[in-house]
């Protein structure tokens, strides 16, 4: 029996998290993994059109939610990233709040950004600094604001 990888641990440790916010409908996981603020991003998948739920580290700024599309440091921008350019819509979640909102991508030329990223890696207790360094991909910041 082949033992399961160190990332298929981790990405299972995320999905059972996910599933335990959803389930509970927020009274548990937004501070369940290692104790960082954790938000349910749900957004409208581009060519399905179906809703999709991805469970996000956040940072606040203000009245409005910060998360990083950082897929963790891979090559390539996170699915719900490409489906926030085809629809700006969101739902978010913090806890048990619902919130409706919209989605603003904040790219490195944006002259907020490193601020952004501070607040955002501050959060994540440094991973997005570390994810950063593994990719030549700029890492996108959505800023999440409520409408």
């Amino acid at each position: 029996m082949k033992l399961p990888s160190q990332r298929d641990l981790f990405l299972a440790t995320l999905d059972a998290h996910q599933k335990i916010y959803e389930t509970s409908r927020g009274l548990v996981g937004h501070r369940l993994l290692m104790g960082m603020p954790t938000l349910l991003l749900r957004t409208t998948g581009r060519k399905s059109g179906l809703r999709r739920t991805t469970a996000l580290v956040y940072a606040t700024d203000g009245n409005n939610r910060l998360v990083v599309g950082s897929n963790g440091g891979a090559r390539r921008d996170p699915a719900w990233i490409l489906n926030l350019e085809a629809d700006k819509d969101v739902e978010f979640q913090v806890g048990v709040r619902k919130v409706v909102g919209t989605a603003r991508t904040v790219r490195t030329d944006d002259p907020d950004y490193e601020r952004m990223f501070s607040l955002c890696n501050k959060a994540n207790r440094g991973t997005f600094a570390k994810y950063r360094q593994r990719t030549t991909r700029p890492l996108p910041i959505v800023v999440l604001a409520p409408r």
